[in-house]
């Protein structure tokens, strides 16, 4: 199992989903973590999750990730706590319906604000930290980043960039020792596809979908994201860097109409 014994770890929009079950898995594995998101009851059931897997005590702050101030605020805080980061897993992310027919520009501009600008913004304040560690950063996109799906327009772009992003960023910081990769899920069981607009007899449907949209025949789960983000962001991947790495059960590899 990887290790992160001692290991500060910023893992966004943690308070559901994908992030919260890395924030616990990778507090189990040893690391302090510095927990963010906007909804401050879900945040505070993830540390209470982390606590009861036998992690430390993890930091809590609330925050926007739409507002400058806001994430700036999220590397202050973790400095002051702990005095050094050695792994950021940028995981924040929303997704908005929409076609080039349909979508409009204040969606495509939400979309990219949270997927994109508050990534590269936080990246950007932590890079000089991470630095000083050799630590590491992942990122989590999607399928949509390296396939083409229909009725999500602006949620595709946004995570080509992601991908693209993470290449780049990996390239400039290679010689500097910081590692930079992404996980790229498939249908994972979540709160995002709701979120996005689908009510439940249409999310239902969805995920039946998924038995024949992915070779392994089902949808996937947080935990199996999580332990991929563990293994990019730890020691045991020390020579992967620049990867996007799906985790989508095939799903990337098929051509399904």
């Amino acid at each position: 199992m990887p290790n992160f014994k001692d290991k500060v770890i910023i893992v966004t929009g943690a308070s559901s989903g994908i992030g919260a079950a890395t924030a616990v898995h990778l507090a189990s594995l040893g690391g302090l973590l510095v927990i963010v998101g906007r909804n401050e009851a879900k945040l505070k059931e993830t540390a209470d999750n982390i606590l009861a897997a036998g992690g430390s005590p993890a930091l809590q702050l609330q925050a926007d990730m739409d507002k400058e101030a806001d994430v700036e605020q999220i590397l202050t805080a973790t400095l002051k706590q702990y005095g050094r980061l050695d792994v950021l897993v940028n995981n924040a992310g929303i997704l908005e319906m929409g076609s080039i027919e349909n979508t409009s520009l204040e969606q495509y501009d939400r979309v990219m604000n949270t997927n994109v600008r508050a990534l590269y913004q936080l990246t950007m304040l932590a890079t000089p930290e991470l630095v000083k560690t050799k630590g590491s950063i992942v990122n989590v996109s999607s399928v949509n980043g390296i396939r083409s799906f229909a009725g999500v327009l602006a949620y595709n772009v946004s995570k080509a960039a992601v991908d693209q992003f993470t290449r780049c960023v990996a390239l400039e910081l290679a010689a500097k020792g910081v590692r930079v990769n992404s996980v790229n899920p498939g249908v994972i069981i979540t709160e995002l596809q709701k979120r996005g607009g689908l009510d439940e007899a249409t999310y239902a449907k969805f995920l039946e979908r998924a038995k024949e949209t992915h070779a392994l025949g089902r949808h996937g789960d947080v935990h199996e994201v999580a332990a991929a983000i563990a293994f990019l962001a730890s020691n045991d991947a020390s020579f992967t860097t620049g990867v996007n790495l799906p985790v989508d059960g095939g799903r990337h590899a098929m051509c399904p109409r």
